[in-house]
């Protein structure tokens, strides 16, 4: 089974629309898939053809915060009419325009011109600005010569643009997810950078909330680490999900399709559902 079920269209900060996405997949030989793009369901409404021997489980990656950290959730199979589902996506919506305007504000302190604007003419509208949207701004202005400069000196954690205040909390994330009839995936784990005490205790915290699993693979990373990941996804009792985190066909780190297999310890979360 080739699964992925973390990546982004146009709706959000991918470079795909929904459609590309789709054709990509099947290209792929992808056997199950969910678009889990920020804080939208939008793309759902923009897929209008079925796809042979590829099925969609309906997903969405929504922002939070916990003890203060930004982490994100991942909601799988989720109901996209659910009233739960549709509140978390008009409220994570307000919040991540508040939160544009924000970093607008403390870019724009900083000397940089116009950078709502400039973010806002990379992003499907308003309410889907996200950091990444600034960065290609920066790079657009010449403040920085690259994306991943833009996060090192102005976006990424610790950063004057790394806001996280808006976000809802890790127990109100996970009860929309459940309340739509979802399940609550703890997103990409190693990229938070917290000490091992720290992930374990967010670990715990996660399931005793609700959260159902855990990716043990996000992207292209070192079977160490995937290992390691797979040891406590069954130390704390989670499915596992993987998921490539792809956002454009340019980055081979996070390529559609191009996840390794989970470990045989795994309980994989796609048997609920296959």
């Amino acid at each position: 089974m080739n699964i992925d079920f973390h990546c982004h269209t146009t709706v959000s900060d991918g470079s795909l629309s929904p459609a590309e996405l789709l054709d990509l997949a099947l290209e792929r030989g992808i056997d199950m898939l969910s678009i889990t793009d920020h804080d939208t369901l939008g793309a759902y409404q923009k897929l209008t053809k079925t796809n042979s021997g590829l099925r969609i489980i309906p997903g969405i990656e929504l922002s939070s915060q916990w003890n203060r950290r930004g982490i994100h959730i991942v909601g799988l199979n989720v109901g996209l009419d659910s009233p739960s589902i549709l509140q978390a996506v008009e409220q994570q919506s307000n919040a991540r325009r508040e939160r544009a305007e924000i970093i607008a504000e403390k870019l724009e302190r900083l000397g940089f011109t116009d950078c709502f604007a400039g973010a806002l003419s990379f992003a499907s509208g308003p309410d889907q600005i996200g950091r990444p949207h600034f960065a290609r701004h920066l790079v657009n202005i010449g403040a920085v010569s690259n994306i991943q400069q833009a996060f090192k000196r102005y976006l990424g954690a610790g950063k004057v643009g790394d806001i996280k205040d808006q976000w809802a909390d890790a127990e109100t994330v996970i009860s929309w997810i459940r309340d739509a009839g979802g399940v609550a995936v703890l997103a990409h784990p190693t990229k938070y950078k917290l000490t091992r005490s720290k992930l374990v205790e967010l670990l715990r915290d996660f399931k005793d909330a609700g959260g159902e699993a855990m990716e043990v693979i996000s992207g292209a990373q070192e079977p160490s680490v995937t290992r390691d990941m797979a040891r406590l996804c069954t130390d704390i009792g989670f499915d596992a999900s993987c998921g490539s985190d792809f956002h454009s066909p340019n980055q081979p780190w996070a390529a559609l399709g191009k996840v390794a297999p989970l470990p045989d310890s795994c309980t994989p979360i796609w048997q609920r559902w296959h």
